[in-house]
């Protein structure tokens, strides 16, 4: 885990209510899948929404998802915060992280290190489960 990258994460996209709550779970081994869980149901009011643009139907393809990243700025790797724990808490090349993480049915956040932009999935309570692209315009 990577408490820096974790913080600018959370600083930038999540409420600010939630900011402390959210930093504490995330570093504690024990309460992690808590913070991660808040990102099931209750995204909308845990994720700050004027960041979140809601990526169009179909929208299930890695490659597809990664392209439009691309030209919102997104570098070739990336940072997880995900249910999946072969993944989270990692550095990845940003399309191995979206093949796991697209279509997994559970939370994800894939931050592009170098930019403030992100991709997010929320729990599958539909098919497809809601995708977005988190950005940050200064």
């Amino acid at each position: 885990m990577d408490k820096k990258l974790e913080e600018i994460i959370v600083n930038s996209f999540f409420t600010k209510r939630l900011k402390n709550r959210i930093m504490f779970e995330l570093s504690s081994t024990k309460k992690r899948k808590n913070a991660i869980g808040r990102l099931c149901h209750n995204y909308r009011t845990t994720l700050r929404e004027e960041y979140m643009i809601e990526i169009p139907k179909p929208n299930s393809c890695p490659i597809d998802i990664g392209r439009l990243l691309k030209k919102h700025g997104a570098d070739d790797s990336c940072y997880a915060i995900s249910w999946d724990t072969k993944i989270d808490g990692k550095i990845l090349p940003l399309l191995d992280a979206l093949e796991a993480a697209v279509g997994m049915g559970m939370p994800s956040i894939l931050y592009s290190i170098t930019n403030q932009v992100a991709y997010f999935e929320a729990e599958q309570e539909t098919l497809p489960s809601p995708r977005f692209i988190l950005k940050r315009t200064y």
